[in-house]
């Protein structure tokens, strides 16, 4: 069963760091790029960052929203069939819930993070205080 879990959420103060992971289960994660998005009550979701796949020739780039450059990196470990979000300096604009998907399309040989985006996760809740 293909399915994609975030982890690591929770309510920090301003300024504080977290990082969120995104385990994947039934597939290889490798195959396809990666995004999170994030959607804050009474807003549209919003794309944060994503990451290529690891085959293609874009293997290990990345991308990110203007909002968060600087602030997220995002990574990922084959091993453990994971990808994370490590956010820093966080602010209260941050709190949103972050989702995790993958690319419907796996080894698309060029990052957009306005692709399709499929498989998204439950979803972990950041919220940030002032």
């Amino acid at each position: 069963q293909v399915q994609l879990v975030e982890s690591g959420g929770g309510l920090v103060q301003y300024g504080a760091s977290l990082r969120l992971s995104c385990e994947a289960s039934g597939f290889n994660l490798s195959y396809y790029a990666v995004g999170w998005f994030r959607q804050a009550p009474g807003k549209e979701r919003e794309v944060v960052s994503c990451i290529s796949n690891v085959l293609s020739g874009s293997n290990g780039n990345t991308d990110y929203a203007d909002s968060v450059k600087g602030r997220f990196t995002i990574s990922r470990d084959t091993a453990k069939n994971t990808v994370y979000l490590r956010m820093h300096s966080l602010k209260p604009e941050d709190t949103a819930v972050y989702y995790c998907a993958v690319d419907g399309l796996a080894f698309r040989p060029n990052l957009d993070c306005h692709v399709e985006f499929v498989h998204y996760g439950p979803g972990t809740q950041v919220t940030v205080s002032s």
